[in-house]
């Protein structure tokens, strides 16, 4: 990655900071009496959420995603019926769902992306490089490993590791995959895990909470390495948010109230999917 990019995405971490701080600053305000998000509501009943049909371990339309279950938790909690406006997360997502607001909250979102106003964090995980135990790789920490440079890498094309894997001298053999896609007919990591399990690659790097899915899933067991340690490139480790409407401070208070009331039963549900959790000095969050 250039300086210039370099540094831009600094100054936009810092900016999410301050943000947040911000916000956080008027959530300690004192509050009037009564329910005042009534108006910010699409309906103050129900809890309408923005969501992807087709995303494992993310969310479904037949609710299997851990966004899904941390969805029903906090509906049980506000006694409130639970409801979505499905749409692909890819180009026009947010504007097309939260925007025209057809529904009120983004259940996942990285800190820092300013299309939507950021909630206090529920998880922080980093990406992960996987691969098949016992095939030379075992005891990797880094993408600089010189045992990977005869490999064939899986990598989503646009995601921050492959900043990395270019500056290693990995991406002449590397296999990418497309970072858009529509997630009704196709799937990248599904695409790549497969690939992995059938030896058509030897490593994917994958984003954490989906490789840690899937590695829970695979038919062989797999080995899942947190990309914690690399000495340059982009930040590998990011705090996740639920989004909201930038006018919806009411909102974002009790979304925020939420999260910390329920974390013990957030990270139990994210556990169970084998997303992997860390803390602020990247240690692993084991339950």
């Amino acid at each position: 990655m250039r300086r210039g990019s370099r540094l831009a995405l600094r100054l936009l971490a810092l900016i999410a900071a301050f943000a947040a701080a911000r916000s956080e600053a008027q959530t300690n305000q004192v509050q009037p009496p009564g329910n005042q998000n009534s108006l910010e509501l699409v309906d103050p009943k129900t809890l309408r959420v923005c969501a992807d049909p087709r995303s494992m371990p993310f969310s479904t339309q037949a609710g299997e995603g851990f966004e899904n279950k941390i969805a029903e938790l906090f509906a049980h909690k506000l006694g409130k019926d639970l409801a979505y406006e499905w749409y692909p997360q890819a180009t026009g997502f947010v504007r097309m769902t939260l925007m025209q607001r057809r529904c009120d909250v983004v259940m996942g979102y990285p800190l820092g992306d300013d299309l939507v106003q950021p909630t206090n964090p529920y998880y922080r995980s980093a990406y992960a490089l996987i691969f098949k135990p016992g095939t030379g790789l075992d005891g990797i920490e880094d993408l600089e490993d010189a045992r990977l440079k005869d490999k064939r890498i899986g990598v989503v094309a646009g995601t921050p590791p492959s900043n990395n894997m270019a500056a290693a001298g990995l991406m002449a053999r590397a296999t990418p995959y497309p970072l858009v896609v529509d997630t009704r007919v196709d799937s990248s990591p599904e695409a790549m895990i497969h690939d992995l399990e059938s030896g058509v690659i030897d490593a994917g790097v994958l984003w954490g909470p989906i490789a840690g899915y899937y590695a829970k899933q695979a038919k062989s067991p797999l080995s899942l390495v947190l990309l914690t340690k690399e000495k340059s490139g982009p930040p590998m480790a990011y705090r996740i948010v639920m989004g909201v409407r930038r006018s919806d401070q009411d909102w974002k208070r009790e979304l925020n109230s939420l999260i910390s009331a329920n974390q013990k039963e957030i990270d139990h549900i994210l556990l169970s999917y084998g997303v992997p959790l860390l803390d602020e000095k990247d240690n692993q969050i084991k339950e």
